[in-house]
């Protein structure tokens, strides 16, 4: 990635907070690197080297600076929109681990040569798929060390390292100091800890929430005083995560679990869930061209797309949300978790969500129609599920969106909108537009003569790359939200 040295110095000096993850710099006489609003003395221009993403920083053998704390960076991935063979490759190592690094086989996942994989994260990232490995699990450990009371070998364990005594080792040669050096204060409890989840402001918190909210699976998850609190099983881990917003640049992820999972994969999907790697500049100067979408975006700075926290729950509760509206959807898959989901072991507070959502194996072979869906949904349900076990990577991010979506829309029940609404939450897709959801069509009214999906289509495609997003726009207007509120069982806001 090309950085105009003489720009990234001046943001520098200026500690501008706007260009704050967009680019970091490696200091040659001190070998620290740090982002641009650093409170330490402004080095030389000659002692610079502006890099794009801590990864290339660390293969370039410099040190995370102690006080503006790399590892909180509210940044934006320099990779995000250049290459999605390179944003799937990262969601893998950030979802997966170890498993994900080795480069033969991640080129084989992605169905790329390795030597082109090579190419691109040289490009776009600055460091090989084990260096972004190795990153992660230094900044979590530090993030860990830093703001939480856990005993430093759960440090190791939760940040991703395979012993202690390696622990010891990298973080020695990081920080140039010992781990219990970089301790400053003991906040959390083992079963209890909480995690800074950085972002690129502004973040609009409140319509994520108002989002949500009515979506919200009954026992599953809950949405109530600006909280966000689900239930979470992740391998062999149990327990509840809350996620509120805080004065600063992060959200905070309160974790309570039975015993300290792999806290990396935790903080990936809330990353994912809360779409906290979007940067809301571009996005919003793109989309504010066309007068339909202006007014709104004035209201809605930082707009985010809520994705999922896994997504055959989230695949499944859209198939839940066909030809009904938003709250029968959701009371039917209260139902569904109710009568087929695993309840939590351990204690959980007065209420707390305390369901976890069925997994495939648990709907593949199940009467689905005992909760009150037509046979023919719950036989589709049953069937995306028999195919999930079949193929576990189907809903994953290793395959492109298009082969994901193809592969959808030739099981039954699951029609383009479905398709459509899968792949922007559950697979991220920025561009992803329902382009039939009557609630979109309701938004459009007083900008197209006489709203259909094919004018809409039309209209969406100078909404590009950013359709999901104009989507998630027109689902929260006032108007929409009030008229759903007032429907009943028709479909308005679909899922």
């Amino acid at each position: 990635m090309d950085l105009d040295r003489e720009a990234c110095y001046r943001a520098v000096k200026a500690r501008d907070r706007r260009f704050d993850g967009r680019f970091l710099t490696g200091v040659l006489s001190t070998g620290i690197f740090c982002r641009p609003i650093c409170p330490a003395r402004t080095p030389r221009f000659e002692n610079c080297v502006f890099l794009p993403t801590a990864a290339a920083a660390y293969s370039a053998g410099f040190r995370p600076c102690l006080r503006c704390r790399p590892e909180i960076n509210p940044g934006v991935p320099a990779w995000s929109g250049t290459a999605a063979t390179v944003n799937r490759a990262l969601r893998l190592i950030a979802e997966e681990g170890p498993e994900a690094t080795n480069l033969q086989a991640l080129a084989s996942r992605l169905g790329v040569g390795s030597r082109h994989l090579r190419r691109l994260f040289r490009r776009h990232v600055g460091a090989s798929p084990a260096a972004v490995l190795q990153v992660q699990r230094v900044f979590l450990a530090k993030q860990l060390i830093t703001d939480s009371g856990l005993p430093l070998t759960q440090v190791a364990l939760g940040a991703g390292f395979g012993s202690v005594r390696r622990f010891n080792a990298v973080m020695q040669r990081t920080f140039g100091r010992a781990p219990r050096d970089l301790r400053r204060s003991a906040g959390s409890t083992p079963s209890r800890l909480t995690l800074r989840l950085p972002y690129r402001p502004p973040y609009d918190w409140a319509g994520v929430l108002a989002f949500l909210a009515p979506r919200a699976i009954p026992g599953v998850e809950s949405v109530a005083n600006g909280v966000y609190r689900r239930t979470m099983s992740l391998a062999g881990t149990q327990g509840i995560v809350e996620v509120s917003a805080a004065a600063e640049t992060f959200l905070l992820a309160t974790i309570t679990v039975d015993r300290l999972p792999a806290l990396a994969a935790v903080a990936a999907r809330l990353r994912h869930l809360f779409d906290l790697d979007a940067d809301p500049e571009p996005i919003a100067a793109h989309l504010g061209r066309d007068s339909a979408l202006a007014s709104r975006l004035a209201a809605r700075s930082g707009l985010r797309v809520p994705g999922a926290w896994d997504a055959f729950e989230l695949a499944v509760r859209a198939m839940l949300g066909q030809q009904v509206s938003v709250s029968a959807a959701s009371t039917l898959a209260g139902r569904l978790a109710a009568t087929f989901g695993e309840r939590l072991s351990g204690p959980t507070s007065s209420g707390d969500p305390r369901v976890l959502f069925p997994e495939p194996k648990a709907l593949a072979h199940a009467d689905l129609s005992s909760i009150g869906i037509p046979g023919t949904r719950a036989a589709a349900i049953s069937s995306l599920a028999a195919a999930v076990m079949r193929d576990p990577a189907l809903l994953r991010t290793t395959n492109s969106v298009e082969q994901t979506v193809a592969t959808l829309l030739t099981l039954p029940g699951i029609g383009d909108w479905t398709a459509s609404y899968i792949a922007m939450r559950a697979l991220r897709e920025p561009d992803a537009f329902p382009v039939s959801d009557l609630g979109l069509l309701r938004a459009m009214r007083r900008h197209l003569a006489k709203p259909s999906p094919a004018l809409l289509q039309r209209r969406a495609e100078r909404w590009r790359p950013w359709r999901a997003y104009a989507a998630m726009l027109l689902w929260l207007d006032d108007a929409v939200i009030n008229t759903a509120r007032r429907a009943s069982g028709r479909v308005v806001l679909r899922s």
